[in-house]
């Protein structure tokens, strides 16, 4: 790799980005400076300090052939050709083309991320009267030139046109590199204008910029270390980015194809290919990544017959290791493999994004999915699966180090699926659930809590209002969601504590009507009104609440304590089916007489346990 490190005027930086001979990689990540960030760069050029070299990459490189772009706020014809690729810099350099040159408009957000646009201006006497005072003379206005108060109705200070300016003394920045005289010469104060020219318009057409220019021998590794070493003042770039940059103009493919492989694009094939499935939505194009990461070590480990074959791995630094002929061979198997995880979800209930409770464990699911083929779909193949899939989301084990769990998933999954092998993988044997752990699932925030509401439309819930099964039409249908049963207004009318009254106990899937109907009412009331409204008798009722685990006669009694304590062994019950081990009881409330909660809970879930596979 070759590189020079010449240094070159703003003004030529400026041209260039305007003209498209800089241009970004097309996987570059978008503008993101807010606008106190783009005026402390212009306090910084007007006060001739040094803001940082860029980075370019001579284009007509054989080995690395990006698809360019302009930066953004810049308008090109279509294959306006680059002579550089800006590889650092990015944020930079688009503030100052978008501040400094055009109407100056920069399109940026404030402190809060909201999108607005900005323009800048110094004021001449502010800036001249101290070089300290620069910070001070810089203002940020909005992008229509004109300043207002009390919710826009009155007028603070209108820079809208040139003249304005003039008289209030503001030079616009984005004539710094332009048609600066014009704008000088008919300042009436031409002092002011002399004195404003000689100190701050005259240096910055000297003003430099050093730049580092890999050459065009620089080969695609060496490019991908850039980017990932660099990157000032942006955030570092993700494996995908990465990849992109290593995949583009791979000699192999483009010989065989004579064209340019684009993982940008290929990523949005996929997506399209997925349309119909809401919930992989969820799957980024990391997650990809990862499932042919593990399905590629995977391949070389099991080749490798020495004593210590190559690990199984979805570590970064070996997606980074992928070459495109891996990701070629697994990309049309994981494509399917994914749909198929997400009938596997829907055979779960699970039917859009915000009710997966980890997405991150469709990773591995896809690629567990790969190995296993058709043979996933076979009965008892699917029910240890589906039982791995609830140790995961139960006991909570993929929020954190989920690449090694990914890697033992998929070692040993497949064979225990198989019944080929007795060793349970570790996801299963890692697994736990408490009784007490009910009391804190209380939001969406945990995997277990969304996990429950799923396993519990699985078996078999229904609408109380219409009696239907809340499948994937009625899901939608219906505007189903997860709501008390024991309202919060009756809750708190009757002096429940927030741990009981949010915990998943006192809450399920239910139809927005449902949940209407109910209001804030006692249960023995909202049930009546149910029954009237639904024209169905108390019996059928009772036996639609069961579906949900709800003891109807406790919630008949408005009786909130033996409710809770009845749908809470329920719901172990419940849980201990999933997961193929037992709940560990830990709460002991001193009831003096033995409670029947456990032979009733019993009788509820009963029916449910056949259906949850």
């Amino acid at each position: 790799m070759g590189f020079l490190t010449p240094m070159y005027e703003l003004g030529e930086y400026l041209e260039w980005t305007r003209s498209g001979e800089i241009q970004l990689p097309d996987f570059q990540r978008g503008y993101k400076w807010e606008d106190e960030r783009i005026r402390q760069l212009l306090v910084t050029v007007l006060r001739g300090h040094p803001l940082g070299a860029v980075m370019l990459l001579k284009t007509g490189n054989s080995q690395v052939r990006f698809k360019p772009r302009p930066l953004e706020g810049v308008d090109l014809a279509p294959g306006t050709a680059a002579k550089f690729l800006l590889l650092d810099g990015q944020q930079r350099l688009t503030s100052l083309t978008q501040a400094l040159s055009g109407d100056g408009v920069v399109a940026t957000k404030d402190s809060r991320g909201k999108l607005f646009n900005r323009r800048y201006l110094v004021h001449m006497e502010t800036a001249l009267s101290d070089q300290n005072r620069v910070d001070e003379a810089v203002v940020s206005i909005p992008g229509d030139g004109v300043i207002r108060t009390h919710f826009n109705k009155e007028v603070v200070l209108d820079l809208s046109d040139h003249d304005k300016q003039r008289q209030q003394g503001y030079f616009p920045l984005n004539l710094l590199y332009g048609d600066y005289m014009s704008w000088i010469l008919e300042l009436d104060d031409r002092t002011l204008g002399t004195e404003f020219h000689k100190q701050f318009i005259k240096p910055a057409a000297t003003y430099d910029i050093p730049a580092i220019v890999l050459d065009e021998n620089t080969d695609k590794a060496a490019v991908a270390t850039v980017f990932e070493k660099v990157n000032i003042g942006g955030l570092p770039l993700n494996v995908f980015e990465l990849l992109t940059a290593v995949f583009a103009g791979d000699a192999g493919y483009y010989d065989r194809t004579g064209a340019d492989f684009r993982l940008n694009d290929d990523w949005k094939e996929t997506q399209l290919k997925w349309s119909s499935y809401p919930v992989l939505a969820a799957v980024e194009n990391t997650d990809f990544l990862q499932a042919v990461t593990m399905l590629t070590t995977r391949k070389r480990h099991l080749a490798d017959t020495s004593d210590r074959p190559p690990a199984i791995s979805a570590k970064r630094e070996d997606v980074l290791k992928l070459t495109l002929e891996d990701y070629l061979e697994w990309r049309g198997p994981l494509r399917e493999a994914f749909v198929w995880a997400a009938t596997f979800l829907a055979d779960r209930h699970i039917f859009a994004p915000r009710d997966i409770p980890y997405p991150k464990q469709l990773v591995p699911l896809a690629a567990i999915r790969v190995v296993l083929g058709k043979d996933a779909d076979l009965i008892g193949v699917r029910e240890r699966l589906a039982r791995w899939y609830w140790c995961g989301v139960l006991g909570e084990l993929y929020g954190s180090a989920i690449e090694t769990r990914f890697a033992r998933d998929i070692e040993m999954v497949p064979a225990w699926a198989l019944g080929a092998t007795e060793v349970v993988p570790r996801t299963v044997q890692d697994a736990s659930f408490t009784e007490s752990r009910f009391h804190s699932l209380r939001t969406r925030n945990a995997a277990a809590y969304k996990g429950l509401a799923a396993l519990i439309l699985g078996g078999g819930a229904r609408d109380w209002m219409e009696d239907k099964a809340l499948d994937k039409v009625q899901y939608v249908d219906l505007a189903v969601d997860i709501h008390h049963i024991f309202p919060q207004k009756w809750c708190n009318d009757n002096g429940i504590d927030d741990e009981h009254r949010e915990s998943i106990v006192n809450k399920t899937t239910i139809s927005a009507r449902t949940n209407r109907t109910i209001g804030g009412s006692a249960p023995s009331t909202y049930l009546a009104v149910i029954e009237n409204r639904a024209q169905i008798e108390a019996e059928k009722l009772d036996q639609i609440l069961g579906t949900h685990l709800v003891p109807a006669d406790r919630l008949r009694e408005d009786d909130f304590d033996g409710y809770f304590r009845q749908r809470r062994e329920a719901l172990c019950r419940l849980v201990e089916s999933a997961i193929g081990k037992p709940v560990q009881r830990d709460i002991d409330e001193g009831y003096a007489e033995e409670d029947s909660a456990s032979f009733e809970a019993e009788e509820l879930v009963e029916d449910t346990l056949s259906e949850i596979q």
